[in-house]
């Protein structure tokens, strides 16, 4: 486990999700209104079912006031508008809670990373105690002003959801010629390669827990990969809340094993091996590890379309980072405090070589193999939202035709080829990461571009962009500051695994 994610420091190891929001069958076009529900808790008027219509400005079901394209089998409506609600209504039941989004944002934060935090501190002192802290509020409010950014204001000053993705908000700022294809080919290398990264983990982790069966990495890859194949019947973000929150109880359990370790060892902590001062050398290292494990805004956007509330999607996001923050505070200081400067860059490699080690590997593999879901289901539902997911797409598209329109069948369960699709993404990661030598850090290099691009950067951009003339003087400094805080991780990242793979392909 060591060597895969050392390689992947710089890179973003979260993924995130679809960009088109899960919102069951509804036609975007003629049920667009239905995104128009309230956004802020000082606008709770804007809600539809108050006034009688399903929008806020301009009201009505849609361009014409018809409801979803029907497509073969579909049961009828009495009347269009009807129609629009009925599937509005179905749709309602595959929304989450904030609950629900909160274990999907702690899936993405409180990733495999944090057996490394307690060598942070080592690099880093309390400087790195610190930067978790700081990045943790630089991500939120990044997170943040990404989602501000699918609202624009109606001429009653109330806030409308005229984008749905991260992708329309490039078509708006770059244009659509370009700007969405540059974020969706961001989104996609991103979230394939985080799949990969999970793949290659499970493997590693296996491998380790049971060193006395002969089997070569790529063996325990294949194995473990079986038990992601039931992935592909994922239908929506509630399904993906459950794992998430399973996954949460798997990292609750890697922590209570590991500082219980530490406690029972509270006599021989090293207080005084805690550096205060700062080691240049050292800094590329330590805000590798912590940068990069707070990354979740790929999928923030559709995430926050898919709640129930939206005017809690702050509040969610604040906590679940707040909430990392300490967690990985308490966990590396407690981490380095009992190993001291003998702290090893994977924490498990500092614990006796008994249940301790094996259990914390099982668990360490349980949480891989429960953090792939998320970036999967992104990844495959930005290729769905691309060219399946409605049946006017479905007729655009020649590739589509031959398939047989939508993906969806007319009991809203996904068609034979689609899940066979769905089944060939899990396959194809699995030979990414098993077939291509130093896949890993080449999956590293890319990955500091995408990554930072994609979660520091280009929110700045956009909210500067759109929401400019709103903003303050000290606002605008603070955000090109964030900016130039992503370039410059970026490049050290991008530098640092660029000098991995040379040396792994001059050890060939």
């Amino acid at each position: 486990m060591k060597k895969a994610i050392n390689v992947a420091y710089g890179m973003f190891p979260r993924a995130a999700a679809t960009e088109e929001e899960r919102t069951g069958f509804v036609d975007k076009e003629h049920c667009h209104d239905a995104d128009t529900d309230d956004f802020s808790s000082t606008m709770p008027h804007s809600d539809w079912s108050k006034n009688g219509s399903m929008g806020g400005a301009g009201g009505g079901l849609g361009k014409d006031g018809g409801g979803m394209v029907r497509g073969e089998g579909e049961g009828d409506f009495d009347s269009p508008e009807q129609e629009c609600h009925g599937e509005l209504a179905e749709s309602e039941k595959k929304k989450i809670t904030e609950w629900q989004a909160g274990w999907n944002v702690t899936n993405a934060i409180q990733g495999m990373f944090i057996v490394t935090f307690p060598y942070s501190v080592y690099q880093g002192g309390y400087w790195s105690l610190f930067a978790m802290v700081f990045f943790a509020y630089i991500t939120y409010y990044t997170g943040k002003i990404l989602v501000y950014c699918l609202y624009d204001e109606d001429e009653r000053g109330q806030p409308i959801r005229v984008r749905t993705s991260y992708i329309q908000i490039a078509e708006d700022v770059w244009g659509k010629a370009y700007g969405g294809k540059i974020v969706q080919a961001a989104q996609l290398i991103e979230l394939i390669m985080t799949c990969v990264l999970y793949v290659l983990l499970c493997g590693d982790l296996l491998q380790e827990a049971f060193p006395q069966v002969a089997l070569d990495l790529t063996s325990w890859i294949m194995l473990s990969s079986i038990f992601l194949l039931p992935c592909a019947f994922l239908q929506n973000y509630r399904a993906v809340a459950r794992l998430s929150f399973y996954n949460t109880v798997s990292h609750a359990c890697i922590n209570i094993i590991i500082i219980g370790y530490c406690l029972t060892h509270i006599g021989q902590w090293h207080w005084q091996e805690v550096e205060i001062g700062i080691d240049l050398r050292q800094v590329p290292v330590a805000l590798g590890i912590i940068v990069f494990s707070y990354t979740s805004q790929i999928f923030l956007p559709a995430l926050e379309g898919s709640m129930q509330k939206r005017h809690r999607f702050e509040c969610m996001l604040f906590w679940t980072h707040a909430l990392a923050a300490l967690f990985k505070c308490m966990f590396a200081w407690i981490g380095f405090l009992t190993f001291g400067n003998n702290t090893r860059e994977v924490i498990t490699n500092n614990l006796p070589d008994n249940w301790f080690r094996f259990m914390t590997n099982i668990f360490l593999f349980l949480k891989a193999l429960l953090s792939y879901p998320l970036p999967y289901f992104a990844a495959c539902d930005i290729v769905q939202n691309r060219f399946f997911e409605t049946r006017k797409e479905a007729e655009d598209n020649k590739f589509t035709q031959v398939l047989g329109g939508t993906c969806y069948a007319k009991d809203g369960l996904f068609k034979d080829w689609a899940l066979l699709i769905r089944l060939l993404v899990v396959v194809f990661t699995m030979l990414l990461g098993a077939g291509i030598p130093h896949f890993a850090i080449l999956m590293g290099l890319v990955g500091n571009f995408t990554g930072t691009m994609l979660s520091f950067v280009w929110p700045c951009v956009f909210h500067l962009k759109l929401k400019g003339h709103t903003l303050s003087p000290a606002t605008k400094v603070w955000e090109y500051t964030i900016i130039g805080i992503g370039i410059v991780c970026g490049g050290i990242g991008i530098i640092t695994s660029g000098i991995q793979l040379v040396e792994a392909l001059q050890n060939d």
